[in-house]
């Protein structure tokens, strides 16, 4: 019984931060993927649509989440919802590398 609760809590505490599993990214692959963020933010990360966030020195924790969540549903937004669905865990992960990696200016 007790087996069977902790495997539970430990799922649960898993499905809850699906951001953590995600590896290290790689900058380079990230600046080849990110060719299809640059018409809202920008292709230096800094948007000129102010609906749109500068994603330029955000940090890779938070960007690996905010993809995860658009992709998941949890954070909703018709189009970055649209975007992130054709992401996997190594897109996310390297995107998030790339934009923090062009710091703020």
């Amino acid at each position: 019984m007790r087996g069977a609760l902790t495997a539970a809590l430990l799922a649960g505490m898993l499905a809850a931060m699906p951001h953590a599993a995600f590896a290290a990214g790689d900058v380079k692959a990230g600046r080849a993927k990110a060719s299809a963020c640059a018409a809202c933010h920008g292709i230096d990360g800094m948007s000129k649509l102010p609906e749109a966030p500068n994603l330029a020195g955000q940090t890779e924790e938070y960007l690996v989440k905010a993809l995860s969540d658009f992709r998941s549903g949890e954070r909703k937004n018709e189009m970055m919802s649209l975007m992130a669905k054709t992401l996997s865990d190594a897109d996310i992960a390297n995107l998030a590398a790339y934009y923090h990696s062009l710091g703020k200016p």
